[in-house]
């Protein structure tokens, strides 16, 4: 039988070879950013094997949070993580498409790695390109449920490329659900930002626009990203 694949956390370990989108830098980024205080009702759009769904988990103690995918493989592989974990009373994961999801209570937070190529061909039976193309969830597909399914005062938190900004903007816009931070992601420093994080509310707050450097040329993490992600990875400090 082949060994299970299992990426290990500090406080959880996820299995990672059922579903199509796998264990990376933008789920453990939007993961670690997103805000959790206060937060009682979490939805994880698009969860994947729900790495996003468990760190949330793990930053607020007390939230409810369900986890929706439509790959069934996600949501099987999810369900396996997700009782294996320290959190598994309170975490779900169920087979749901986003555009028709209808709820009794609105949720505090809304987070998502959404899929993201909007140009070209989608092959045929290509499961990771299906899950990474927008085909399945547009930006203003996932902004307009968000305006829907939210709290008064709740947030919307994704992350997208950077060349998807101005189709973001447009469409927070139409929505009328404002931007109130926006954090670019450069990878290494000196380059160019290759992606950004988004919150969106209805909620008062200060606009806040910032930059966060993963890497030092030298390929050393910098210490603004030790801080964001190092409760979670294993080789960082705490």
């Amino acid at each position: 039988m082949a060994r299970e694949k299992k990426f290990r956390f500090k406080q959880f370990e996820v299995l990672n070879d059922r579903t199509a989108m796998k264990v990376g830098t933008d789920g453990v980024l939007l993961g670690a950013w997103c805000p959790v205080e206060g937060m009682t009702r979490v939805l994880d759009v698009g969860t994947g094997c729900g790495v996003i769904t468990l760190m949330v988990a793990q930053r607020n103690n007390g939230a409810l949070i369900e986890s929706i995918d439509v790959d069934e493989g996600a949501i099987d592989e999810a369900k396996l993580n997700f009782a294996a974990s320290p959190w598994s009373e309170r975490l779900t994961a169920r087979l749901q498409d986003f555009n028709v999801l209808e709820v009794e209570e609105c949720y505090d937070l809304i987070v998502s790695n959404p899929p993201y190529f909007t140009n070209g061909v989608l092959p045929t039976g290509d499961a990771r390109t299906t899950a990474r193309h927008t085909e399945s969830l547009s930006y203003r597909q996932l902004i307009d449920g968000a305006t829907r399914l939210l709290s008064h005062e709740g947030i919307l938190a994704f992350i997208s490329p950077t060349d998807a900004e101005s189709t973001i903007i447009e469409a927070a816009a139409f929505a009328s659900l404002p931007i109130r931070r926006c954090t670019r992601v450069v990878p290494v420093e000196g380059a160019e930002a290759k992606r950004t994080l988004w919150l969106l509310s209805r909620r008062e707050m200060s606009y806040v626009e910032d930059t966060l450097t993963i890497a030092h040329v030298d390929g050393t993490f910098t210490q603004e990203y030790i801080n964001l992600t190092g409760a979670f990875y294993l080789k960082m400090p705490d």
